[in-house]
């Protein structure tokens, strides 16, 4: 059995399929699994907590991990640690979840692209044919993070107790969200995981998509991504598309497109889910 996970700071998408691509079980669906944020303890409780992985564990023969938070070697390894310590008959690999939208984003493998992320938190990269290069390596929700769920969520609080949302806007924004100021702290500062709980707010957006409000907040929180991560590489934008993965990018296809031609860029892909696009690339040598 081969397990193939995409892991965010939210949610964690697990798929289970033999050496032929053929799934084994139903997709499994766990809590993130971002170990730049959580504790050994807590990693190996959300994964216990599936019964599936559980009562599978010892017919696992490889597991490839794609997740948010393992960019760096620390994280990366206390995750394969994690994740050895469950699944103990597997060859693990854990990497960070932009190879994933790689992988899913491209149309050959050897195709040289820009690959964004957009979901609960943010990152881009440069996907040579061969190689993934990263500038700036991400200093996560609270520093980094434009234009991710977490970045929206964050400015729709905002704007609500500074008072910038249009009347009726904030009127709904209240009503779908408890905003009680004590409730927003203590999930803020005493809950873990606090950049999914502020991503949470980000689906507000796109249920207000007729609001000029909604649209310009959309935007400007692509225009900062773009200039702060994807202008990084403007000598491969050139002759390159900026290929996009993630949620938050699914849904804002319309926004990136024009701030994409404001800014010179071609657009190329949008895949909402990259574990989608995974499997041929894992099974095909197995």
């Amino acid at each position: 059995m081969v397990l193939i996970v995409d892991s965010g700071s939210t949610k964690s998408d697990w798929i289970a399929v033999d050496n032929n691509g053929n799934k084994l079980l139903e997709k499994i669906r766990t809590k993130g699994l971002n170990p730049a944020i959580l504790s050994e303890k807590k990693l190996k409780k959300i994964i216990k907590s599936s019964e599936d992985l559980k009562s599978n564990k010892e017919k696992v023969t490889h597991v490839f991990f794609y997740g948010a938070g393992c960019g760096t070697d620390n994280a990366k390894n206390l995750l394969k640690g994690v994740l050895e310590s469950i699944f103990v008959n597997a060859q693990i690999e854990v990497n960070e979840d932009t190879l994933a939208a790689v992988y899913s984003t491209i149309n050959e493998p050897t195709e040289a692209a820009v690959v964004c992320i957009l979901g609960t938190g943010s990152n881009c990269s440069y996907f040579d044919g061969e190689k993934l290069h990263q500038r700036v390596k991400s200093l996560g929700y609270t520093l980094m993070d434009d234009a991710s769920g977490n970045y929206y969520g964050k400015q729709l609080i905002r704007d609500y107790y500074y008072n910038h949302m249009p009347v009726n806007v904030k009127i709904a924004f209240g009503s779908k969200f408890n905003m009680d100021a004590d409730f927003i702290k203590y999930n803020l500062y005493k809950q873990p995981s606090p950049n999914a709980y502020l991503a949470n707010f980000a689906e507000f957006m796109f249920l207000q998509k007729d609001s000029e409000y909604t649209i310009e907040l959309i935007k400007k929180g692509i225009r900062l991504f773009a200039t702060n991560m994807i202008m990084q590489y403007k000598e491969e934008l050139k002759t390159v598309p900026v290929h996009f993965a993630g949620s938050i990018a699914y849904f804002a296809q319309k926004e990136i497109t024009e701030v994409a031609e404001e800014m010179g860029f071609k657009v190329g892909n949008f895949q909402r889910r990259p574990i989608d696009g995974l499997i041929p690339f894992h099974t095909k040598d197995l």
